[in-house]
């Protein structure tokens, strides 16, 4: 059973940001910029927000650092008047014991649900069975709801099946999934068999469009913090019926995002420095892309930005 189980805020459809983190010349968190981008990303449409995932550099943050991005997030959202607005924390690790700490860390710092990457460091030692047994030993101590994560790129090319999900998904406290592995045949089997209300996103922007076709609930998508705006369209144009207009600002995303996936996180920061005026570095030892690669992110995000601002 759960420690204290918290009133369940459901998800809603729609767009979902796994933030970047923001850091001082000092390497400290900026606060302020965690702040200013929180509420940028809730005026521009979009669903909920994600701290701690891949974007958000969890790897490089401390334990208390994590609760107080939590609690900075939080706060600017409900000081905008988006209280009601979700937000997920990535709260994966490689012991059950210290994951269960990390979503009881975020529970307190204001988190609305736990994001979990399966543990793979030891993955020889790992068998399905294992796996499944973490998930729900977490989600029985979880003090909120929590989410799968299945990204095989973070987690030694571990890709866990559409049977292993819905198995993890038939317990009570796990109420959704992020699919950045891409495949849209395992998100069209994931919404057919889990439980009414189960949320399944993408996990990448350039299948947005791709996943709500099969009844996906949205996306969980990194370029969003780019073009939040262009990434909602998407999402509305599908639900209006104009799959024509719907396809042609995917693909438009879709080729912005091919520039975020080669660059990883320290493009999509460049590119918000570049583009917003914010951004700043990655903590080391990461860097920001080259000026070659600088180049490409923003002829790349040309198209993308100029259909963003078209949509303000």
């Amino acid at each position: 059973m759960t420690d204290s189980p918290a009133q369940i805020c459901p998800l809603p459809d729609g767009v979902y940001v796994p933030t970047v983190a923001f850091f001082k010349e000092n390497d400290d968190i900026d606060l302020e910029a965690t702040q200013r981008h929180a509420i940028h990303l809730a005026e521009a449409g979009v669903a909920g927000l994600v701290v701690h995932g891949s974007n958000g550099e969890a790897v490089h943050l401390s334990r208390e650092e994590r609760s107080l991005v939590i609690k900075t997030t939080r706060a600017a959202l409900d000081q905008s008047d988006h209280h009601l607005m979700p937000l997920i924390a990535g709260c994966g690790a490689q012991s059950t014991r210290e994951t269960i700490q990390l979503c009881r860390d975020a529970a307190n710092a204001g988190a609305n649900y736990g994001i979990i990457l399966p543990p793979a460091y030891y993955g020889g030692l790992l068998n399905t069975s294992k796996i499944v047994q973490h998930f729900y030993d977490v989600a029985d101590s979880s003090p909120i709801p929590v989410m799968i994560y299945n990204y095989p790129g973070a987690c030694s090319g571990l890709d866990l099946s559409s049977d292993t999900i819905l198995e993890i998904a038939k317990h009570p406290n796990v109420h959704g999934v992020k699919l950045t592995c891409g495949n849209t045949g395992k998100l069209a089997r994931i919404v057919d068999g889990a439980r009414p209300g189960f949320f399944v996103a993408g996990g990448s922007a350039d299948f947005i469009l791709q996943g709500l076709v099969v009844g996906g609930n949205g996306t969980i998508a990194g370029t969003a913090n780019l073009v939040p705006r262009a990434c909602v369209r998407i999402c509305e144009l599908f639900r209006a019926g104009e799959l024509k207009e719907a396809r042609r600002l995917q693909a438009i995303v879709a080729k912005a995002d091919w520039i975020a996936i080669q660059t990883g996180f320290a493009g999509v920061k460049a590119a918000l420095q570049h583009f917003e005026g914010y951004g700043g570095e990655p903590r080391k030892p990461c860097g920001l892309p080259s000026s070659e690669q600088m180049d490409m992110i923003t002829n790349g995000f040309e198209e993308v930005i100029a259909l963003e601002q078209s949509l303000v």
